[in-house]
Parts: C-alpha cells; sequence; structure tokens
C-alpha cells in the first residue's frame, strides 16, 4: 500500500453482488445456534441500490485483489470471535 507514484483513496472489497439480507442471511446459516432474528425496516431514501465495489484502481495501481471468498471470510471472522468472546 505504500506506492510512491500513487496518493488517494482506493475502494476495496468483493466484487460479488449479495444484498444485506443475504449476508444477513449467511451469517445465521453459519451460527445455527444464534437466536438472532432478522428485522426488514424501511430503507433510508439515500440507500444505494448496488453495493459492488469498483476495485479497478486496486488492481491497476496496487496489484491487489481479494482472495478470500466471502463465506471463507464469514467463517474465519466468526471462529475469530468465538475465541475472543468464550
Amino acid at each position: 500500500m505504500n506506492k510512491e507514484d500513487f496518493t488517494g483513496p482506493v475502494n476495496l472489497g468483493n466484487q460479488e453482488e449479495f444484498s444485506i439480507a443475504e449476508l444477513a442471511q449467511k451469517i445465521l446459516k453459519l451460527i445455527p445456534e444464534s437466536k438472532s432474528k432478522i428485522i426488514y425496516k424501511a430503507l433510508p431514501e439515500d440507500d444505494p441500490k448496488q453495493r459492488r465495489p469498483d476495485i479497478s484502481l486496486a488492481k491497476e495501481k496496487l496489484n491487489w485483489q481479494p482472495e478470500t471468498k466471502l463465506e471463507q471470510g464469514l467463517i474465519k471472522t466468526i471462529d475469530y470471535f468465538r475465541k475472543i468472546i468464550m
């Protein structure tokens, strides 16, 4: 990330498109013992309709792209938090 010929914000993320509801459902599926419920509320007026980041600048300037799939990352994150809170 320490490039001398480039300065600026760079969008880092995963280019897989999914909704927040789909993300919540995946998390609950990975934590079957959870008592959490998904609650739907009205969206804010400025809620983005698309959440797919454009990472072309990261690929071009930083030679970076995500290597971890969403489910793999969620499993690692859940395992990490299980270790530190239990």
